[in-house]
């Protein structure tokens, strides 16, 4: 995931910063508690696309 890319994404609901989990390949925004996947590079940031978190 680009730096640059990371650094000017933010939460399409609260627009509040997102934390990149490598691991999960995923971006996840603590305040509305999702997680929204990376397909093939691409953040997909939809909230219908986002998997709700604990």
């Amino acid at each position: 995931m680009d730096k640059k890319l990371l650094e000017i994404l933010v939460c399409p609901l609260c627009k509040g910063p997102l934390k990149y989990d490598r691991k999960a390949k995923e971006l996840i925004c603590k305040p509305d508690r999702l997680a929204f996947p990376i397909r093939d590079g691409i953040p997909v940031m939809l909230e219908g696309e986002a998997r709700h978190l604990d």
